[in-house]
């Protein structure tokens, strides 16, 4: 990035946050026709600051950063909790943090392309002085956010002064993204006997794999026998009637290389500027539902009987938000669950 550039995009960002203190950086990314991590980029030195560590070991300091709000976004959803990281487990490439009901995260190190220490004024109307708000983030290697955390203790926890202690002015270096070009669908003559000989939901993965499937394409070649397709509103329908009859769900949200889990009951889904929104007390997920291009119901056998999700994608075939039904390991599917994806199924097929 030249000089001139940064100089634009940090006046600009100026701008833009003198104007609406709280306005996210991907708007105002998006208004300059930049990815967010080049936004953030661009503030290396002033309030951004390169962590020169490995994806592992900055997901290893997770759990020492105290109370925070943890953020993964897809491209049309947005979960937000407020927790504690739990302990880091898992391999060389992938990362879990494991806490069901709090944060609960999946991480797939291969897309952690840069992350970085952030700091960002914010206004106290109650003493007209800056108070500074303090973030970890993530992106990948177009720029795209992979997760976020924010601190939320104060004094901030001796680990974010570890961290800061560490920051460089090493710039990343991000590659444009490429959209997604839509391909006839491809053939996969034993997909639907593989499907049906799966044991576990987690061998799903492997199955897209072997047979070089996005996730939507399997839908759509298994539609009949375990999938079949809802009408889009069929998504806040769901939601209301899980919210109504307290049922505790299974919220995924996946940005390129981090899964967001929320498990737990729901509050009633309300609209605002146009989005879906569930206000918990510590959750907030905000759905730009009217952005779904598909939503399907999703079968998958295994050795308690089978397990149902809901599954909304966008325009450009890209999960948007998944649902399952809160389900301990070694027990059936929620009958509840079944009862209602049944009423929706017989609405549908009244209409």
């Amino acid at each position: 990035m030249i000089p001139s550039q940064q100089i634009a995009i940090i006046e600009a960002f100026d701008a833009a946050r003198a104007a609406q203190p709280r306005l996210p950086a991907i708007e105002i990314a998006e208004r300059l026709s930049i990815s967010e991590g080049e936004l953030q980029a661009a503030r290396l030195g002033r309030d951004v600051w390169t962590l020169p560590l490995s994806p592992r070991d900055i997901a290893a300091y997770l759990p020492q950063l105290g109370r925070v709000k943890a953020l993964t976004r897809s491209r049309l959803a947005v979960l937000e909790q407020t927790g504690d990281y739990p302990e880091l487990s898992g391999g060389e490439h992938t990362g879990l943090l494991l806490d069901p009901g709090g944060l609960d995260l999946r991480l797939l190190y291969t897309n952690w392309h840069w992350a970085c220490l952030i700091r960002d004024p914010m206004p106290d109307t109650s003493t007209q002085e800056a108070q500074w708000r303090w973030s970890l983030q993530i992106f990948n290697q177009h720029g795209c956010a992979v997760h976020k955390c924010f601190a939320l203790e104060n004094p901030l926890p001796r680990p974010w002064g570890a961290l800061a202690a560490l920051g460089t002015r090493d710039t990343p270096a991000f590659t444009q993204s490429m959209p997604r070009l839509k391909r006839p669908l491809p053939e996969a003559p034993t997909l639907a006997s593989e499907w049906a000989a799966m044991r576990d939901v987690h061998q799903f993965f492997a199955l897209l794999q072997r047979h070089h499937l996005e996730r939507i394409e399997a839908n759509q070649l298994m539609e009949g026998r375990y999938t079949q397709t809802l009408p889009v509103n069929a998504l806040e329908t769901v939601l209301q009637h899980a919210s109504l009859r307290a049922l505790p769900l299974m919220l995924f949200v996946a940005s390129p290389g981090c899964v967001q889990i929320r498990t737990g009951k729901l509050p009633t889904p309300q609209r605002a500027r146009g989005w879906l929104n569930l206000f918990g007390e510590q959750f907030t997920l905000h759905l730009d539902d009217t952005a779904i291009d598909q939503v399907w119901q999703v079968s998958k056998p295994n050795r308690d009987g089978g397990v149902t999700s809901i599954e909304a994608f966008d325009a450009e075939g890209s999960l948007v938000l998944q649902l399952y039904a809160q389900r301990q390991e070694g027990r059936a599917e929620r009958r509840e669950w079944r009862q209602l994806l049944d009423e929706l199924g017989s609405q549908e097929a009244v209409a």
